[in-house]
């Protein structure tokens, strides 16, 4: 009897581990994606996803070229520059930018590719569920 309840305390104390390390915030796994649409008389198109941690370009983004394109954050049609994630590492493809502490992505709507010498937009993506 002895060995039975050793089983059964190690079996359960192996699955309420299982199930700690397994359990994740819901805001983690989650994440709003949106497609880029040009400005400033500029073409920029694909899709983008934001996380709480980061905001990846999909493989199908594409800028035609700016001075000092930088990737940001912004939120109803405003772009705000404490939200700064960091120079465009190039013009086409994946990419992806770490979003620093201080930054809450929930407080934000919209990815934006942004021209820092001519402060304007280059690109913006509304963000949807």
């Amino acid at each position: 009897m002895k060995n039975r309840r050793q089983f059964l305390a190690l079996a359960t104390g192996l699955a309420a581990t299982s199930m700690a390390v397994t359990t994740v915030p819901a805001f983690a796994g989650s994440s709003r994606s949106g497609n880029f649409s040009g400005r400033s008389n500029h073409v920029t198109t694909g899709k983008t996803e934001l996380s709480s941690n980061n905001v990846v370009l999909q493989s199908n983004f594409s800028l035609d070229g700016a001075p000092d394109p930088r990737v940001g954050l912004g939120k109803n049609g405003k772009y705000d520059p404490k939200a700064d994630l960091g120079a465009l590492k190039k013009l086409t493809g994946k990419q992806s930018y770490r979003i620093g502490k201080g930054i809450k992505a929930s407080d934000y709507n919209e990815v934006y590719i942004w021209c820092r010498k001519f402060n304007v937009p280059l690109g913006v993506a509304k963000l949807g569920n």
